[in-house]
């Protein structure tokens, strides 16, 4: 009974000192690690610090950008990483890059508790002056899991807001996501303005499949193929209603607005005309002064405005009814697709997208014309 007590006591000691072993050596590698990480990071840290203080900021910048991708990559803290990001974007700022200095101060100021009190109020200050050289965009997508793309380069990982700095100019948004429709935006942004825009991808109309009582052998056959894919007779497909239809839409337009913009100008030389009226009876005159054999000299300028004004009129009225006349002819034509081309008109080709910006309003046309 003593011998078996000792070998079980002899068991569980050995057992405990193997168990300890593999726990230490478990934990070997990762100190190893960490001891690395921070020595990839302390060493252009060290770098960025001496060059920044020197004023070469192109060394420095690279310095801190090596560091910034080091921390990233390795086990740092929130207030590191902050700090990092602060230090390079003042760097960058100090280069004139302005929309990479927004964004790393930005990152830095996320975590403004983090940061010595004089970096942190360094970094809102750049801040506020790279915002003044950049575009602030405010982006929201649905759902949030779309794949996002600004001027074709994708944003990384999904999120249902971002907040990106841009350079002015015109930028295209476009998103993306399985089993819904793939909706893009257009806007120009201005240099220290805020723009935003809002892209909702609906769910995409499911397709139906071919066959079903079909010629013999569909049953078994390949694919499905999409509605509305059928190839057209070259004939019907040399008619070209796109190019027809964008330029019946840009005509209209340009009528209309030459047509508004020749009504206002008779309407501002009929009111001019009504004030001088008010006027001339205040001083006696009468409907029939005009016409007398000594008539006043001012009685020319006043049929020459008469003239104008009708010729004014005239011509706005026309253009209304022409862009009117074009405008209609261009809706209609969607209507009559398929009696040209004897088939049914396209559902859904056409979808109208909201842009809207901090100063501007309008529509993104987005289909198969």
């Amino acid at each position: 009974m003593c011998r078996a007590r000792c070998a079980f006591v002899t068991c569980v000691f050995l057992g405990s000192v193997a168990a300890l072993e593999g726990a230490a050596g478990a934990r070997e590698p990762q100190a190893i690690s960490g001891s690395h990480e921070a020595s990839t990071t302390a060493n252009p840290l060290r770098l960025a610090r001496q060059a920044r203080d020197a004023g070469r900021w192109v060394e420095a910048e690279a310095a801190y950008e090596l560091a910034l991708k080091a921390a990233d990559a390795g086990w740092t803290t929130d207030a590191e990483r902050a700090e990092i990001a602060a230090e390079l974007g003042l760097c960058e700022l100090a280069l004139a890059m302005y929309r990479d200095a927004a964004d790393h101060l930005a990152q830095g100021l996320r975590h403004r508790d983090a940061l010595r009190s004089g970096l942190a109020k360094r970094a809102e200050e750049g801040l506020k002056k790279a915002e003044s050289r950049v575009v602030t965009f405010y982006l929201g997508v649905s759902p949030p899991d779309a794949q996002v793309f600004v001027d074709g380069k994708a944003l990384g990982r999904p999120a249902p807001t971002y907040e990106l700095f841009l350079e002015p100019g015109h930028h295209t948004v476009r998103a993306r996501l399985d089993g819904h429709t793939e909706m893009v935006g257009a806007f120009e942004g201005q240099a220290g303005k805020d723009s935003s825009l809002t892209l909702k991808l609906p769910r995409a109309p499911e397709r139906g499949e071919g066959g079903g009582g079909g010629a013999p052998g569909a049953a078994g056959g390949g694919p499905a193929r999409p509605v509305g894919t059928a190839a057209r007779p070259a004939a019907q497909a040399a008619l070209p209603l796109a190019e027809l239809r964008i330029g019946g839409a840009a005509l209209a337009t340009a009528a209309l607005a030459a047509g508004t913009v020749f009504l206002l100008r008779a309407h501002v030389i009929d009111g001019n005309l009504a004030e001088r009226e008010m006027v001339f009876r205040g001083q006696g005159w009468t409907p029939t002064t005009c016409w007398w054999p000594k008539a006043p000299s001012a009685c020319g300028e006043i049929h020459n405005d008469l003239a104008e004004r009708d010729l004014f009129a005239t011509i706005g009225n026309v253009a209304l009814a022409t862009g009117a006349v074009f405008g209609i002819a261009t809706a209609a034509s969607f209507l009559a697709e398929g009696w040209i081309l004897d088939e049914a008109p396209a559902r859904g080709g056409v979808q109208v997208i909201p842009s809207a910006t901090g100063t501007q309003a309008g529509f993104v046309l987005q289909g198969v014309w």
